[in-house]
């Protein structure tokens, strides 16, 4: 197994998703950008930290530790926009969120690269992935959870600030409405704010791999940072950014997200 991916396999019908968690530049891609900590920026922090306690739980986890801004393994290969007419970022972002410039003018990768890239990371990461709903979809059907974070304020990507939880199934084509609704619920217990397919209705993940007439049943979970550490409300440098994981700040939504959990595996149990 290659060193970047972190593979736990679990029995409970869940698979959890960790695409964006991942910091690791290769030296010679880095030394082409314009700054470390830019090629960092919009990493999905700490949520792989957020999740740990599912192993417990039975599920498995999926996690790549290479950085998005290498190769982002939540976009469309083709290259595609998931989101026609709106601002996003692509396979191998050239900018950040912000739209800073993440190469130095005329370093950005060209086509033969960004097709050497998806060989060396986004193939494996994906074959992992669909090895493992295989693996579990043998019993029956399975969830596949795709876990995000971003940052609440980004005013390039959305106006004003993102709701708490914000769930994806691509206007209901990625999974049966009792799930997404069931994990609807679970999130609207913790009092905060909730949308379902608002700016975010899941990514290539999501979208790829949820065919729940087939027995997969795929969701996207994109959380604003502020539930779980400090999260600036302006703009963001190395001198607040990353904010740093605090587990007594984390704990309530560690709680919150095992109660998602739990609605997930029940789901995919009830259809059993």
């Amino acid at each position: 197994m290659q060193d970047w991916l972190t593979i736990h396999e679990g029995s409970a019908p869940l698979v959890i998703g960790l695409p964006h968690t991942g910091t690791d530049i290769p030296p010679a891609i880095e030394a082409r950008m314009t700054s470390s900590w830019l090629a960092r920026k919009d990493a999905d922090w700490w949520v792989d930290r957020l999740y740990d306690s599912a192993i417990d739980m039975g599920a498995t986890l999926v996690r790549t530790g290479v950085s998005r801004s290498v190769i982002d393994v939540n976009r469309d290969p083709s290259g595609v926009s998931l989101y026609p007419g709106m601002t996003t970022t692509g396979l191998c972002p050239t900018e950040t969120f912000d739209g800073e410039p993440l190469y130095r003018a005329g370093q950005e990768p060209d086509a033969a690269e960004i097709a050497e890239r998806r060989t060396v990371w986004f193939d494996p990461y994906h074959a992992a992935l669909q090895g493992q709903l295989d693996r579990l979809r043998s019993a029956g059907p399975v969830v596949l959870y795709d876990a995000h974070s971003i940052r609440s304020v980004v005013p390039r990507l959305f106006e004003g600030e993102l709701p708490q939880f914000n769930i994806g199934d691509n206007d209901g084509a990625t999974c049966a409405s009792e799930l997404t609704q069931a994990v609807e619920k679970a999130c609207a217990i913790s009092g905060d704010s909730v949308v379902v397919n608002g700016r975010f209705k899941g990514g290539w993940t999501t979208r790829h791999y949820g065919q729940p007439d087939a027995g997969v049943h795929a969701i996207q979970m994109g959380l604003a940072d502020r539930g779980y550490i400090l999260d600036p409300a302006g703009p963001v440098s190395p001198d607040n950014w990353p904010s740093p994981y605090e587990p007594d700040r984390a704990e309530p939504m560690r709680g919150h997200l095992r109660r998602v959990l739990t609605a997930c595996i029940a789901f995919a149990e009830s259809q059993r």
